[in-house]
């Protein structure tokens, strides 16, 4: 006996609001028995002693520890730009030009 019939399928397509043929609702019954039965197979797996995982695989994320090391002073840091000003950048205005 098929897990799902043939009216079940039209109520769930009227449920849906999808307009299914005679064909297509004979169709469709038959592949929802076909995935309820795998459905049905897989769910009987003696599973009890398998842990629940996302991935079956152990992944643990590759970085390195954070380590504070010092960084440029101001100085530092301005002391190859082309230009400075106010201990900033200066860069020429490339927005708003004309206005």
């Amino acid at each position: 006996m098929p897990a799902i019939s043939r009216d079940e399928v039209a109520h769930l397509a009227r449920l849906s609001r999808l307009a299914l043929t005679d064909a297509e609702l004979d169709e469709f019954a038959g592949q929802l028995d076909s995935i309820l039965n795998h459905v049905k197979a897989v769910s009987e797996v003696a599973a009890d002693d398998v842990a629940p995982m996302a991935n079956p695989n152990a992944v643990t994320n590759v970085t390195r520890p954070d380590v504070v090391v010092p960084g440029l002073t101001p100085e530092q840091a301005l002391s190859g730009a082309p230009a400075v000003e106010e201990n900033r950048f200066s860069v020429p205005q490339i927005l708003g030009e004309g206005e």
